[in-house]
């Protein structure tokens, strides 16, 4: 394989402040005080069933930290949506070993000065976190996770970087694979050969870097030559990277970024006459677009990789879910947050419910639950297998299109598989 790396950031300066920002952060948080404001204690209820923080002989407390007002504002409030839906179903079903379900939601706005915070304020009065949205935030406090508070956290992210934590679980195929099994999809349909030059248009950060890790690897089992466009997310025109991919001759484009990263790169490079397919990570695509001038490009030659049936299918729990959540939100938008928001509440119910039957629904209990889920089906298309922790609960991606006709903005273009590279793929750091 061949690597081209043109327009590098130099962040090293950023990063260190940011890093120095969190460390304060997490400073400040461990040294108030532990006990104020737990809900529940250790013990034994009437029932026989162990608890400790989060869970009363009434209520079990589940956090969320999520992004309400920030860049991934959209996203939270589906995923954050879906999951009180998920509870709501929970409760009118008479909720969980006898105890009904309570979501307690912190919006963080994507800031770390207020992620680290919230964390440390709900962390002594929930059971885990059904949602912890932003991996370089859970970065920051997944010592304290696996060393002092030993909680479950899913988090709303699929970085590789977060593999290895009994605590901290991905749902779904990470980054890395994704984007091997993006790139096999391209190969396998006959969109790029052995030898092509394929551009990929990454986030600085670990979601983008993360993803470049799987490009590097599936160029380099297909003898591809990789040109490099790393971005930040506030980067929004990508005329100079559609401009470089012209100059190398790309077959195809890989964009490892945010919505609007991908409408700009479809459309400027429509424009430009640069008329080859663009696949995107799960992240890169909003039902918004649809609207857009990008709207009828993206409708042509462009895909997305994600491990989740989209919400428009007519399988039967997505078309279910689709039903409910229009009911309960009329006036919101449709989008995969609400299958990913719906599919992780679904595996923390799961956990729960294992839990209650072992009698234990101590945070320990509820880890040791998950992770004796080998084969769990939320009805979204691919079974998670969560009894490893140093692996993604899936190698397997579907491949979506945009589709203006289909509810939720994506149809099924490929059913979900893993391919030969993305099973081989090896997570060493």
């Amino acid at each position: 394989m061949k690597t081209v790396k043109t327009q590098k950031k130099h962040t090293a300066r950023a990063a260190a402040v940011v890093a120095a920002t969190a460390l304060a952060l997490i400073a400040t948080g461990c040294s108030s005080k532990a006990g104020g404001g737990d809900s529940g204690g250790a013990g034994t209820g009437a029932d026989g069933v162990r608890t400790d923080k989060g869970v009363t002989d009434e209520t079990i407390r589940i956090g969320a930290l999520t992004d309400m007002t920030g860049v991934y504002a959209s996203l939270g409030k589906s995923v954050t949506q879906a999951q009180q839906l998920y509870i709501d179903q929970i409760n009118s079903d008479g909720g969980i070993c006898g105890r009904k379900l309570e979501l307690t939601v912190r919006d963080h706005g994507y800031d770390a000065g207020k992620a680290i915070p919230a964390y440390t304020e709900l962390q002594p009065k929930v059971v885990g976190f059904v949602q912890f949205l932003g991996s370089p935030f859970v970065s920051a406090v997944k010592e304290r996770i696996d060393g002092q508070h030993k909680v479950l956290v899913l988090p709303q992210a699929w970085s590789a970087d977060l593999l290895g934590s009994e605590y901290i679980r991905v749902i779904g195929a990470t980054y890395d694979v994704e984007t091997v099994n993006a790139i096999d999809f391209l190969l396998k349909e006959g969109k790029i050969a052995e030898g092509d030059t394929i551009g990929h248009v990454y986030f600085e950060g670990d979601y983008g870097e993360n993803a470049l890790k799987g490009a590097e690897h599936a160029a380099q089992k297909a003898g591809l030559t990789l040109v490099e466009q790393k971005i930040k997310p506030t980067d929004e025109d990508m005329s100079a990277q559609v401009a470089a991919f012209k100059k190398a001759g790309v077959k195809a484009i890989v964009i490892s970024a945010g919505p609007r990263q991908a409408a700009s790169l479809v459309g400027v490079s429509a424009a430009a006459g640069l008329n080859v397919p663009i696949i995107g990570n799960n992240s890169a695509f909003a039902p918004q677009l649809l609207k857009t001038q990008a709207g009828p490009v993206l409708q042509k030659d462009y895909y997305v990789a994600a491990s989740t049936l989209p919400i428009g299918s007519e399988e039967p729990e997505p078309a279910r879910l689709a039903r409910k959540y229009a009911e309960a939100y009329p006036d919101d938008i449709l989008d995969n947050g609400v299958a990913a928001g719906w599919s992780a509440a679904s595996v923390f119910g799961a956990a729960l419910k294992q839990a209650c039957d072992d009698k234990d629904l101590t945070r320990e209990g509820v880890v040791k639950a998950l992770t004796s889920m080998e084969d769990h089906d939320g009805g979204f298309g691919i079974r998670h297998d969560f009894s490893d922790p140093g692996l993604p609960s899936t190698r397997e991606s579907f491949i979506l299109k945009p589709d203006g006709k289909t509810e939720g903005g994506l149809k099924v273009y490929r059913e979900a598989e893993a391919s030969k590279n993305a099973q081989a793929f090896s997570f060493e750091k």
